[in-house]
């Protein structure tokens, strides 16, 4: 596989994410972005910020540079009962329900600036960068191509719970 081709697969199941997150969201209330199936599962604003706290945090582990979470400002547009580090792993229902958002233009806003980012270090990568180990806390070591699949498959394990619970509100979205 070439260097160009494996940065445009990756780059390509980024954009994939973004389309998703972007159907998920678009249209949607503050109270409808906060709904909890049960009263107690995932918001779609929890899973959306989550999946994108995700991104921002790995790919910023990796690449080397600050969070856009933080060098963006986006952790105090939010203004989270949250630490600046959180990114929702872990979260138990009180975190989740904390996770209120006023619009889906501020998740999509955050989203499409991590989008950005990753996309851009990804299109930076030479075909040799995908086999450096960038965690070595796991056996066996995490290389970067490793982690780079593992952001898009959490991110979109999370976009289609999220647009999951879209359609149990029975709001449109393609």
């Amino acid at each position: 596989m070439s260097t160009e081709t494996s940065s445009a697969l990756l780059v390509d199941a980024l954009e994939r994410v973004r389309e998703v997150v972007h159907q998920v969201a678009d249209g949607l209330t503050a109270d409808q972005l906060a709904h909890r199936v049960g009263g107690t599962a995932n918001s779609i604003a929890w899973l959306l910020w989550h999946l994108t706290r995700v991104q921002d945090d790995h790919v910023a582990a990796v690449a080397g540079t600050e969070q856009v979470w933080t060098a963006q400002g986006w952790a105090r547009k939010f203004d989270l009962p949250l630490d600046d580090a959180d990114i929702g792993y872990g979260h138990g229902s009180d975190e989740v329900a904390s996770v209120r958002v006023g619009s889906a233009e501020l998740l999509l806003g955050y989203h499409d600036a991590v989008h950005r980012v990753s996309a851009d270090y990804v299109r930076g990568l030479a075909d040799a960068d995908f086999a450096r180990v960038v965690d070595e806390r796991w056996d066996p070591p995490v290389t970067l191509a490793v982690r780079l699949v593992s952001v898009v498959s959490d991110d979109l394990q999370h976009a289609g719970q999220a647009a999951f619970v879209r359609g149990l509100l029975g709001t449109d979205a393609e």
